[in-house]
């Protein structure tokens, strides 16, 4: 039996803070799941992969339902037996204690199978359950739900031969009682204690919001994909040459340039947004703008050398990146 982990020795496989400021939604998206799962089957060995993936969620999870029961208090306490609707459904219910008093199983499904079906698509049939983020999403919106160290396990998974995905899910004490090898697994990846303290760090400091925070104006790197917050051309020019310098940065291959809020005039602002398009272009990247003003908008349409896409708001371009990032990879 694998002991409980130790909080101080389990590293994270990404940053924390810059996986929370995404919108959690953006995990549902295909393009991103499956680029998400390439990037990991390559870069990591096999349990690291799964332990990232089971961490990501798992944060996101215990972020979400943090959130909603924050913000439905009050509807809570006027009516008894409101239940909270994940972004990601899951419906669940209690199974029979199998004679181990007070402990608490649950089992459940995800019906609209997102991870399992872009992971599919994007690397072909696996041979065991590969739903991850979706096990770790559930492992963390129950454990916040229920005020405990619950574990979601995925059984059964239609991208290795199953017809649907089904988890069950219990407190980390009953798992190891049962010598779980898939569970066990999982248990070493969680240290629910840290993961709980760092959910806990961004609502006490006021950083929780949904989606990116702009006021931070911090570059974000997933995988392939960069996104700069616009702070005129040469602040944004730097973001983007941090790409010849940093090798961890060495497989972006699309980069989005977050316009919101920033005002672009018709001359010395549509010269910049030239030539930040033609520098992205150099160095092979494909370039994106989201959520223009207006009147950025306008610049935009009259560039001689106008970016890829421009895509209304912020989230979608994201995934829309990935998918591109994804499409690149397609050898024809």
């Amino acid at each position: 039996m694998i002991p409980p982990p130790d909080d101080a020795a389990v590293e994270l496989a990404f940053d924390a803070e810059a996986m929370l400021q995404r919108d959690s939604r953006v995990l549902l998206d295909p393009s991103f799941l499956g680029t998400l799962h390439a990037e990991l089957e390559r870069e990591l060995e096999p349990f690291e992969a799964e332990m990232a993936l089971l961490q990501m969620g798992f944060l996101h999870g215990l972020q979400d339902v943090t959130r909603a029961l924050a913000a439905t208090a009050e509807l809570r306490s006027d009516r008894a037996g409101h239940v909270l609707m994940p972004p990601l459904r899951m419906p669940y219910r209690a199974l029979p204690e199998e004679g181990l008093r007070g402990e608490l199983l649950l089992a459940g499904i995800w019906p609209d199978r997102h991870e399992a079906t872009a992971r599919r698509a994007a690397l072909g049939a696996s041979e065991m359950p590969i739903c991850g983020l979706s096990a770790g999403y559930t492992s963390g919106w129950l454990s916040g739900a229920f005020d405990a160290d619950l574990l979601a396990v995925e059984r059964r998974c239609c991208a290795a031969s199953g017809s649907s995905c089904h988890f069950e899910a219990r407190e980390a004490e009953s798992w190891l009682k049962r010598g779980d090898e898939a569970a066990e697994r999982g248990l070493v990846a969680l240290p629910f204690e840290r993961l709980r303290g760092l959910v806990r760090e961004r609502f006490a400091s006021g950083a929780d919001r949904a989606g990116l925070d702009r006021e931070a104006a911090a570059v974000h790197i997933w995988g392939p994909v960069m996104v700069v917050p616009y702070g005129g051309p040469d602040e944004t020019l730097q973001a983007i040459g941090m790409l010849t310098r940093d090798a961890g940065a060495a497989h972006v291959s699309v980069v989005v340039v977050d316009l919101g809020g920033a005002i672009i005039d018709e001359a010395f602002g549509a010269l910049a947004l030239e030539q930040l398009v033609q520098t992205a272009d150099a160095w092979g990247l494909e370039t994106l703008f989201a959520d223009p003003s207006p009147l950025s908008e306008e610049v935009l349409r009259d560039l001689d050398h106008p970016p890829l896409l421009v895509v209304k708001d912020l989230e979608p371009a994201i995934a829309l990146a990935f998918q591109i990032a994804r499409s690149q990879r397609v050898v024809v």
